[in-house]
């Protein structure tokens, strides 16, 4: 296992436990319980997690990740939900992508949908985004028109954000927004960690004629710090079909249509 995974399955670990022990993680991961704890320090150091003796607990279940530890999380439930969700769009529409792994797998799943294409040289899809890496995937895209937010670039995510990312969003109208959230709760809404990227997230919701959540069910029936929207102006959820029934139900009953692929 690279390090780069067994950083993410460690990570994935204290989500689902609260706390890990450095000998247990070490016989569950077959390796040795001196490089646990080098991997167990370097998160630390990161904020990513609480050292304590003898292992580690989480700092909060919600806790935020670096863009390069969340690309190795749920993936096959993120290839399935992108896929999924790429499906709900039709030629000509402008569709909103805000940053976050699930949403760059959309961006993907979109690049590869012949089927949009425009005549001749007028695009058959136009993107609004404020992901760097999504408009990286798709700019070399000749059916995507990509349309970039502007402003300030944030390292974790690679989202823009701030008044100049305001400035434009306020311009423009959107058919179909994809959301990529942090947490999202049927009673409480959808969150995002930095309070900046709630910010222009909440934008992209008000400028949308539709909103779909896309998010694996570890963060679903959760909270974040920063709130992007209530619940009502989600009007649907793509999630994975491994998600808790009973938190699905709850977004059905918020008049959520859910679709757990």
């Amino acid at each position: 296992m690279a390090r780069h995974e067994r950083l993410s399955t460690l990570l994935d670990l204290l989500g689902q436990r609260e706390k890990i022990d450095v000998e247990d993680v070490a016989e569950e991961l077959h390796v040795s319980a001196a490089t646990i704890r080098r991997d167990l320090d370097h998160l630390a150091e990161q904020q990513l997690l609480t050292r304590t003796r003898g292992g580690a607990v989480a700092n909060d279940l919600a806790y935020d990740l670096p863009l390069r530890y969340k690309t190795a999380r749920h993936v096959p439930e993120k290839q399935r939900i992108s896929v999924a969700a790429a499906a709900l769009v039709t030629q000509g529409m402008v569709v909103g992508l805000n940053g976050g792994t699930t949403t760059a797998g959309v961006a993907r799943s979109l690049a590869t949908r012949s089927d949009l294409a425009g005549l001749r040289d007028s695009p058959g899809l136009t993107v609004v985004t404020n992901a760097l890496n999504i408009a990286h995937e798709l700019a070399v895209r000749p059916h995507v028109k990509i349309v970039v937010t502007g402003g300030v670039a944030r390292p974790q995510s690679f989202e823009l954000s701030g008044p100049l990312a305001t400035r434009v969003l306020s311009e423009l109208t959107i058919d179909l927004l994809f959301l990529g959230v942090d947490a999202f709760d049927a009673d409480a809404g959808a969150f995002a960690h930095h309070e900046g990227e709630a910010s222009i997230n909440r934008l992209m919701v008000e400028r949308a004629e539709r909103v779909v959540a896309v998010a694996d069910g570890s963060k679903l029936g959760r909270r974040a710090f920063a709130r992007i929207c209530a619940t009502p102006q989600v009007h649907a959820l793509v999630t994975d079909a491994n998600a808790d029934p009973k938190v699905l139900r709850a977004f059905e009953a918020a008049g959520v249509e859910v679709q757990a692929v």
